[in-house]
Parts: structure tokens; C-alpha cells; sequence
């Protein structure tokens, strides 16, 4: 498994990175630290990246009444990256559809 699982386009980080368009966010793998992180997306992206902040989200628990009773689970739990680029550089998700 990678160190980056997928990045996260959502709307609240849309609106992140329209202020500051040098912010992005990526869900990454749990045991990762802040310079594989960094070292990661440089070497996939060709950028340079100036800081990583890293999050951990613990799962949340979850149920459902079925017919068959009370189905009790949880979602996995996930640590998110949000990393700053250099002045004047992006990352183009879209650029290849």
C-alpha cells in the first residue's frame, strides 16, 4: 500500500484552496509521518512542498434497523494530509480528463 491513498476534493476544500491555491489535501496511509508525506508528493507531482499537517480521524460508529435486527459497524478510521506548495505552483487533478 502507498503513502497516498487518494486526494480529497471536496467542497470545503475547494473553497480552502480557492483562498490559498497553494493548499492541498490528501488522505494518506496511517502509519506515514510529515517527510514521507512531503517526499511522496514531491516525487509524484514534481513539486516542492514547504509544509504538511497532518490530522487523524478516529472511525465512526454506525447502525441500521433491518428486518433482521440492529446491524451495528463502524467506518474505518484515516489520517488526512494538507500539504502547502511553493509559491506559484499547483497540482492539476483534472489536467489529463
Amino acid at each position: 500500500m502507498g503513502i497516498i491513498v487518494k486526494p480529497i476534493i471536496s467542497e470545503k476544500m475547494t473553497d480552502i484552496t480557492d483562498k490559498m491555491p497553494n493548499r492541498y489535501a490528501f488522505r494518506v496511509s496511517l502509519t506515514a509521518n510529515k517527510i514521507e508525506i512531503a517526499n511522496a508528493i514531491e516525487k509524484m507531482y514534481n513539486v516542492k512542498v514547504v509544509s504538511v499537517n497532518t490530522m487523524r480521524y478516529d472511525g465512526k460508529r454506525s447502525s441500521r434497523y433491518t428486518r433482521g435486527g440492529l446491524i451495528k459497524g463502524s467506518k474505518p478510521a484515516f489520517k488526512k494530509a494538507v500539504v502547502t506548495l511553493k509559491e506559484d505552483q499547483i497540482i492539476d487533478f483534472f489536467g489529463n480528463i
